[in-house]
């Protein structure tokens, strides 16, 4: 038996196969970033401003927009500071409260994304019992839900990845915490971790995109069954950005959690996708293909 040291610092090397590209990464990040911030503070304002978006759908479209700007800031900020040319480190225990809150954020908006489909199957398919089905307490019920699921999903999988022993190298090859990049750098067998997390990721992602698809089966019979084009036309506009942006949340998860052997660069690039273009493209998709919400940003301004 040898002894060893055990780390409390990690370095992250950032995006595979980009050196030398810093500067530049710096300045399209922070535009990207600041636009995110701004887009979804956009959204929020005309929510909260407007008293005819104050209801179900809003709720949870101004939930999102928080998500949206708290999901990307998670590994951002970090990534900003050292593409800026500082330093790369960042302790033990902030690396495992990096890949908690990512997994949090991810997994809870995860959820939403559900009951955002859901909310849609109630308006389209019951619009006469919208009101009554999605009462407030319902609401704020499945929103308590979902950070419960969230929680639940983080904890697991920040304790299977960080209840290993780190002793050896202590450089990720990525830019920020994840299961993928940490485990190759376990002293132990990390062979459990990286089931547990295979297996939760994938499940927790079909359960959820099952949901959605159950949901929206239900409106495309719906949307079917409707004889004028018009009519068809505006009740598949009614969901149509919501659609856009599970599309838009669900291939980067697939990709990276879900495929055999991953590769360094690709798992990159669709992470950045995951991390920072989802959020952009929501507040993109929900600002201009929603009328309410042109109209509310409208009377502000």
């Amino acid at each position: 038996m040898r002894n060893h040291t055990l780390l409390n610092e990690f370095i992250l090397l950032g995006i595979p196969q980009t050196e030398g590209l810093e500067p530049v990464l710096f300045v399209i990040f922070s535009f990207i970033y600041l636009f995110i911030l701004l887009g979804n503070s956009l959204i929020l304002l005309a929510i909260v401003s407007s008293s005819t978006l104050h209801n179900p759908m809003y709720f949870f479209l101004g939930l999102l927009s928080i998500f949206d700007m708290s999901f990307p800031s998670v590994t951002c900020p970090k990534m900003l500071f050292y593409l800026s040319g500082q330093s790369r480190i960042i302790s033990f225990k902030g690396c495992a409260a990096q890949l908690f809150s990512y997994h949090f954020l991810g997994s809870t908006e995860g959820c939403l994304y559900s009951v955002m489909a859901y909310d849609c199957f109630v308006a389209i398919c019951h619009p006469l019992r919208y009101m009554l089905i999605m009462k407030p307490g319902v609401c704020v019920g499945l929103v308590m839900a979902a950070g419960l699921v969230g929680c639940l999903q983080a904890t697991t999988l920040t304790f299977f990845t960080f209840q290993l022993s780190y002793c050896g190298p202590n450089q990720v090859e990525y830019f920020f915490c994840d299961i993928p990049a940490v485990l190759p750098l376990a002293c132990t067998d990390s062979a459990l971790a990286q089931r547990v997390g295979s297996i939760n990721v994938g499940l927790l992602a079909f359960m959820l995109l099952f949901s959605v698809c159950v949901s929206y089966a239900h409106i495309g019979i719906l949307i079917l069954r409707i004889h004028s084009a018009e009519g068809r036309q505006k009740t598949f506009s009614t969901c149509s950005a919501h659609l856009t942006a599970i599309l838009c949340a669900y291939g980067p998860v697939i990709v990276i959690y879900l495929q055999p052997t991953p590769k360094p660069l690709l798992g990159a690039v669709v992470q950045i996708l995951n991390n920072i273009d989802s959020p952009m493209l929501n507040s993109l998709i929900y600002s201009l293909r929603n009328k309410e919400v042109k109209r509310s940003l409208k009377k502000v301004f």
